[in-house]
């Protein structure tokens, strides 16, 4: 039984990612926005799924004191802290010249600094363990680039620098850091991702899903959130002790091109 931290896990890819730690029995900590009594929903229907104990830790992914605090309160409530995935992100899609500077901070600030302090906390942890495994949400936009997405891209891409840095840092210690780069999924992030660039780009919703999100993935096919945690959940195993610094695609081929 190992115990898992994934932020942003009230909703989208992280409460998918949430559900399959559970589901093999592991210790969760949830963290994300919500309503109290429906995140209590949440926790409670997640906690009857597996053997392990789930718990909901309320950090404010812009407060790094509060990030700090939810990697300590699971080390004193479970004696370890096994596996961390920084999964927050918002998105805003808009003309570099029209990009509010404010939305650029709070992109940067929860998609990639966020995971820097995460991970900052969670590393001493690890290390006394000789144990541990980071895995980073990135994105194709980590690889690759499209228009109107500058924060996210450039958060993503330093996401993805970010975790081979910490790679080389845990690797004598039992540690791996790792990015999974998704294409499109299902999620309420990108459902709103759809509806902004749509307003960018004066099209139909069904255009910018049919002429710009799947056209870039050669499946023609959103990701599913379920073949994304169960990528997660390999590279948290003993099998994938030698996988350290990827940068690991699920994107349909779209980055194949």
């Amino acid at each position: 039984m190992k115990t898992v931290i994934i932020t942003g896990s009230t909703s989208g890819i992280g409460l998918g990612l949430a559900e399959t730690f559970a589901i093999a029995g592991h210790n969760v900590v949830l963290n994300g926005l919500g309503k109290k009594d429906e995140i209590e929903a949440t926790r409670a229907r997640l906690a009857a799924l597996g053997a392990g104990d789930v718990i909901y830790h309320g950090a404010n992914m812009l407060k790094p004191d509060e990030i700090a605090d939810m990697v300590a309160s699971t080390e004193k409530k479970f004696g370890r802290v096994d596996v961390v995935i920084p999964n927050a992100g918002i998105q805003h899609v808009e003309k570099i010249e029209d990009f509010p500077p404010e939305k650029w901070d709070a992109i940067i600030g929860i998609n990639l600094s966020s995971a820097f302090h995460l991970i900052r906390a969670a590393m001493p942890v690890m290390k006394r363990q000789k144990f541990g495994r980071i895995v980073a949400m990135a994105s194709a936009h980590g690889l690759i680039a499209s228009p109107y997405k500058s924060a996210y891209v450039a958060a993503k891409h330093g996401l993805v620098g970010l975790i081979k840095t910490v790679a080389l840092e845990g690797a004598e210690f039992g540690i791996t850091a790792n990015a999974i780069c998704p294409g499109y999924v299902e999620t309420p992030l990108v459902a709103g991702q759809i509806a902004d660039t749509a307003k960018a780009r004066n099209m139909s919703e069904e255009q910018v899903i049919n002429e710009v999100i799947l056209k870039a993935q050669p499946t023609k096919q959103f990701v599913q959130v379920g073949q994304i945690a169960s990528l997660a959940m390999y590279l948290t195993s003993d099998q994938a002790a030698q996988i350290t610094g990827a940068a690991l695609s699920i994107d349909g081929g779209w980055t194949a091109q």
